[in-house]
């Protein structure tokens, strides 16, 4: 039987020889004072960042140790549509927001001439990547059987960067470059590179559908090349010195978290046959055409420039070329998620007049979109440019409109290319930018030689005129004719 006394006594509140207040305001004072502590202990505590640099510094040093990066453990989920959207519109508007922003600190720190030499390098080194990445990452991203082993992939760029160092190597060589211009151009040419070799490893991520680990690895390569580049050139003062710092951030970036993150987060890869890479090779030399001669159409006007110019103007015109540029990135956002969705409605013969409405209301919004920057530039556009730039853009009004006029057909070309080759007309393409390329040529050397600055301005803008006209011709012609392709 229990005891009754000793349950009182087990219930009953023991005397403390205090008052009961006289208690509680100790326990009160007590708990002000380790208030402090407490804070200071939490705000001791790592911030989000920290705790992921932290993380990723350990999960980075345990795979070294281990021996092995591939055979570790995936953390990272797949398949998150609104991650991979959001992340990967992060990484692109970075790297496309890439160059404007380098030119601009490149213009405020160093003078416009230093600038406009920069500029220069960096629209070569622009051009020479798409020999490194030669047109792979559709085609990569597309291999969901893996056809291909991902080993061949990376021997394949190992490849294809080789051959745009000796790309820039010759370029250089023809052109004369030495002293500032030479040193600047391999600092941009390297950065370039890596770049162009990351990309095969943020397609594998893409390829696991884990697209957003890309977009991760794009703005952590951009965002830590653009502060290297503003702190070197702060402190010397030096665009050849900013540039070399550029390069080698990025090389860090490419160690350190783009070749980890792809080899933790996806399958290892089976080993390699010289016939892959081969096919690789074979498979994507069109679309890696296609994409060459067009950048190039797009460079001539500023080849030619440079020839009889001064560096300066280049600065002028990529600053008033940037804003047409990002018309051909807003009007990518909207419809390349569509492309499969397109290519499913072209395969339904029944169809294809919805097919041919989404073209129309495509270009339709590029109008639209290329309208809205018009009046953006004649309202504010040229005096925020002047600010950004610390110099005088008031001259350049006009060739300002030009730009954003040509940047609008730019932005519809590149939707007509993708259209065609839904349709598995590339070659098409290939040929009307092969027309494009010598109109440009002829036009540049005519025009830039008798109106300077402004001849460049006209000969961009006819030139995408022409070139509009061709993509719309070939793409009615296969429109009106399918079986005849």
């Amino acid at each position: 039987m229990s005891n009754p006394l000793r349950n009182l006594r087990r219930t009953t509140p023991q005397p403390t020889g205090q008052p009961d207040g006289v208690s509680t305001r100790l326990r009160n004072a007590r708990a002000r004072a380790a208030a402090p502590s407490q804070a200071k202990a939490k705000s001791q505590e790592p911030g989000f960042l920290r705790r992921v640099v932290d993380h990723w510094w350990d999960r980075l040093i345990g795979a070294v140790y281990s021996g092995s990066l591939s055979s570790q453990t995936a953390r990272y989920a797949a398949h998150d549509s609104r991650l991979d959207y959001v992340m990967n519109s992060i990484g692109m508007g970075v790297w496309g927001a890439l160059f404007p922003i380098l030119t601009i600190v490149a213009s405020r720190l160093a003078g416009a001439e230093q600038a406009g030499m920069f500029s220069m390098a960096f629209v070569i080194a622009n051009l020479l990547i798409f020999i490194g990445n030669y047109g792979v990452r559709t085609y990569q991203v597309s291999d969901i059987d893996e056809t291909e082993s991902f080993l061949a992939y990376q021997i394949h760029r190992v490849l294809a960067c080789v051959l745009m160092i000796l790309a820039g190597w010759l370029f250089c060589l023809v052109r004369g470059y030495a002293g500032e211009m030479l040193t600047i151009c391999w600092g941009t040419f390297a950065f370039r590179v890596i770049d162009a070799f990351a990309d095969v490893y943020e397609g594998r991520l893409q390829q696991m559908d884990k697209l957003y680990l890309s977009g991760v690895s794009q703005a952590v390569r951009c965002v830590a090349g653009v502060a290297a580049f503003t702190v070197v050139l702060f402190v010397t003062r030096s665009i050849p010195v900013a540039s070399i710092a550029l390069a080698v951030v990025a090389l860090a970036s490419l160690v350190i978290v783009t070749i980890p993150l792809a080899l933790f987060e996806t399958p290892k890869s089976r080993g390699w046959e010289l016939q892959e890479v081969r096919e690789i090779f074979q498979e994507c030399f069109p679309a890696f055409l296609a994409q060459f001669i067009f950048t190039l159409v797009e460079s001539i006007p500023k080849f030619v420039m440079e020839g009889t110019l001064a560096y300066q103007s280049q600065l002028y015109f990529n600053a008033i070329y940037f804003p047409a540029q990002s018309i051909l990135m807003v009007i990518g956002l909207v419809y390349k998620p569509q492309l499969v969705r397109l290519a499913n409605i072209w395969s339904d013969p029944s169809r294809r007049r919805r097919f041919d409405l989404i073209i129309v209301a495509v270009l339709a919004l590029t109008a639209l979109v290329t309208v809205v920057y018009l009046g953006f530039a004649a309202w504010i556009g040229i005096p925020i440019t002047s600010f950004l730039y610390g110099l005088d853009f008031e001259p350049y009004r006009t060739a300002q409109y030009m730009m954003i006029v040509a940047g609008g057909m730019t932005a519809a070309i590149d939707f007509l290319y993708q259209i065609v080759t839904v349709l598995r007309q590339q070659e098409k393409a290939t040929s009307a930018y092969g027309i494009a390329l010598a109109v440009v040529t002829i036009l540049s050397i005519v025009l830039v030689r008798t109106m300077g600055f402004y001849g460049a301005a006209w000969a961009y803008l006819v030139v995408m005129i022409v070139l509009l006209g061709l993509m719309i011709f070939q793409y009615v012609r296969v429109r009106l004719n399918p079986k005849e392709f």
